[in-house]
């Protein structure tokens, strides 16, 4: 049965990534590729729309070396921000959404560059399967915070006397998880977060804390998938 469930929830993912991509990419664009397993369908669904002739003059900008990898792998074309500094469109993942279409991300550990690609772009389509969706956001997930190694610990503290549980990410072996900043991240599980926006100024105010992966106003569109098909939801006016 949980076999079951995770390919559903695989089938699902493939679906909103491809989805998104035919809808929201067009000839010419400049995009964001977001990181994460959802996201790794949409980058292979340019590629494959690529390879049958269409999009050959959109360029992407990796929000990770993950994905970067993953993309010159593929063959598809590859720009920065500061070659194209407003990107037309970005396709990303999320680890919970809820009604408003605030997310949380960071769930890979790419979250400060995949906020910086977000807020370059015009439009932040966020895709997920019917898992990941959420009457509040903390209700499913914790949120991943991005630290400088140095004085981490005092962040720690600080998050904690936020009424955070806090737990540093560690790789298998035990060893300090560090992003592709080299920095360290605590996932803070608050449970379903009453004033998301107060929470992040708190956070953002903090020396030390690089990023949040609370995304309150970024995304604009969502492309979600499970039993009923694919929906598209614009985020309320």
């Amino acid at each position: 049965m949980a076999h079951d469930s995770a390919s559903r929830t695989e089938h699902d993912k493939r679906e909103a990534a491809e989805a998104a991509v035919d809808r929201f990419f067009l000839p010419g664009m400049c995009v964001g590729l977001g990181s994460g397993s959802t996201s790794a369908f949409a980058v292979r669904r340019l590629a494959a729309l690529r390879a049958a002739g269409r999009l050959l003059d959109v360029s992407g900008v990796p929000t990770s070396r993950a994905t970067e990898a993953l993309a010159r792998q593929l063959g598809i074309p590859l720009t920065t921000l500061e070659e194209h500094p407003t990107l037309d469109v970005t396709i990303d993942g999320a680890d919970e959404v809820a009604p408003d279409l605030s997310v949380i991300k960071g769930g890979g550990g790419a979250l400060l560059r995949e906020k910086i690609v977000a807020q370059a772009s015009l439009r932040v389509v966020i895709i997920a399967d019917v898992t990941k969706l959420s009457p509040r956001l903390g209700t499913h997930w914790p949120v991943p915070v991005e630290v400088l190694p140095f004085g981490w610990h005092s962040q720690r503290r600080f998050l904690e006397s936020l009424g955070a549980r806090v737990v540093p990410r560690v790789l298998a072996d035990g060893t300090p998880y560090l992003t592709d900043q080299g920095n360290r991240v605590l996932d803070c599980a608050w449970g379903p977060i009453d004033a998301p926006e107060v929470l992040a100024a708190r956070m953002a105010a903090r020396a030390g804390i690089v990023e949040h992966g609370l995304f309150l106003r970024e995304a604009t569109d969502l492309v979600v998938a499970g039993p009923r098909g694919v929906e598209h939801r614009a985020r309320p006016s």
